[in-house]
């Protein structure tokens, strides 16, 4: 993977505590001074190095923040400190938030994940493999296969339909699609890029490997298709508005928040070798369900406290638990017979244990969704627990629930800018329970 620093990272871990046992193993989790001083003291001393300029770390509880910190500045020009309103490039910690969009209209019978992506996007009915051959003389070319079956939406949403990123892997599909610049079409539309990815071969037949790729972005065109409305404008009238999710878009449209986006170091701002990030301030048509997202870190925290939650919060309802747990399993199990490429996240590399390992819908887990990607030197993570209730200790400074209203009903995590939690998110259904969020 291009670079080897880890430079600005989002980290979202949610630990719940319904009536499901934590894992195969059963047990409670609890959280030490001591194991979290050193998560702590590990952020301070690579800030200190230099390796990123600064991270939030947020603990919760059964809904409840336990411990909170900033490291930091946003950005080492400004030395602004990094505070809990820093905006931050979520990059493909959006692929959750577009599937949940897409999930909303399988409930809605207006979508299914057997449905052939080319009832929506008719251009993919004519798509090909592109299938590598080696000559006499040992030269290697490209032939073109017809596919075996449709692409499904099934395949979008767990990496499986053939349709790569290109910046890793080698082979000709892949630099073809590197060839494209694909990443760096930000004038285009979601359709127009579409478009451009179906002028383009597959990288292998439909649902047989991971390829970890711009499926999300194809499946994203389609929820506008279906919604007859933008990715962002459906997203803000169906998720986004109602959870309260406030500074997430597609870029910061707002002058007055420009200071608040985090900023990588200056000698770290390449994404690939051929792709450097964008700058969230200014416009862009591209609304990229696969990794174009900003925000905060309160508002991914309440992302994933509605999936803990079984899709809902503070009362409202967005999905059903049934499509949560649909979302949260294995699709790539070994009965399935698909293959993974060489840099299949949930793997061994991970040193994961066994039950954090597979593809879902939406990189969504039913005990542990583990779900990771890192670009460049950027790193985004997003973990999802359920364990046994236990009772909340502070683990940082007063007690983080002294000013915590009433749990009769649920509000959204209100942290201030000085790091002190002034409001709490609390789970709505009373079942659910504990959300880690740091942003780096």
């Amino acid at each position: 993977m291009f670079g080897r620093r880890a430079l600005i990272a989002a980290l979202v871990l949610l630990f719940g505590a319904g009536g499901a046992q934590a894992g195969s193993e059963g047990r409670a989790h609890t959280f030490s001074p001591e194991g979290l001083a050193k998560v702590s003291d590990y952020i301070r001393s690579e800030v200190a190095a230099g390796t990123f300029p600064g991270a939030i770390l947020l603990l919760q509880q059964h809904g409840k923040p336990v411990y909170y910190e900033n490291f930091g500045v946003r950005d080492v020009a400004t030395e602004i400190s990094m505070s809990a309103d820093t905006i931050f490039r979520l990059y493909s910690m959006s692929k959750p938030v577009t599937t949940v969009m897409a999930m909303m209209l399988v409930e809605e019978g207006k979508l299914s994940l057997d449905d052939p992506v080319a009832k929506y996007i008719p251009a993919f009915a004519k798509m090909k493999v592109g299938v590598e051959t080696k000559a006499e003389d040992g030269k290697v070319a490209l032939a073109l296969e017809p596919l075996s079956r449709p692409v499904t939406i099934k395949d979008l949403m767990r990496h499986t339909a053939g349709l790569p990123y290109g910046y890793y892997g080698g082979g000709l599909v892949n630099k073809l699609y590197a060839d494209a610049g694909l990443f760096d079409n930000k004038a285009l539309t979601n359709a127009e890029l579409v478009a451009k990815i179906t002028a383009l071969p597959l990288a292998e037949q439909p649902g047989t490997n991971w390829d970890y790729g711009h499926s999300t972005d194809v499946l994203g065109r389609i929820v506008e298709v279906i919604s007859g409305k933008s990715l962002f404008g459906f997203e803000k009238e169906r998720l986004l508005d109602p959870l309260g999710m406030t500074d997430t878009a597609y870029y910061v449209a707002d002058p007055a928040k420009w200071p608040r986006v985090a900023e990588p170091m200056p000698q770290d701002r390449a994404i690939s070798p051929m792709t450097q990030i964008r700058d969230p301030r200014k416009p862009l048509r591209w609304e990229s369900g696969g990794g174009g997202l900003v925000g905060t870190v309160g508002d991914y925290a309440r992302f994933s406290q509605m999936l803990l939650n079984g899709g809902s919060y503070a009362g409202r309802r967005y999905l059903k638990p049934e499509t949560i747990a649909l979302m949260a399993s294995d699709h790539i199990g070994p009965e399935t017979k698909i293959a993974r490429d060489q840099n299949y996240y949930p793997g061994g590399s991970l040193r994961l244990r066994p039950r954090f390992r597979g593809a879902h819908l939406g990189a969504i887990r039913d005990i542990v969704a583990a779900w990771r990607i890192s670009l460049g030197r950027r790193r985004r993570h997003l973990l999802l627990h359920r364990s046994r209730r236990r009772p909340v200790r502070d683990l940082h400074g007063a007690d983080p629930l002294a000013a915590r209203p009433d749990s009769a009903g649920a509000e959204d995590a209100d942290l201030s800018g000085d790091g002190t939690v002034a409001s709490r998110l609390r789970s709505p259904d009373g079942a659910n329970g504990s959300a880690r969020c740091a942003a780096r």
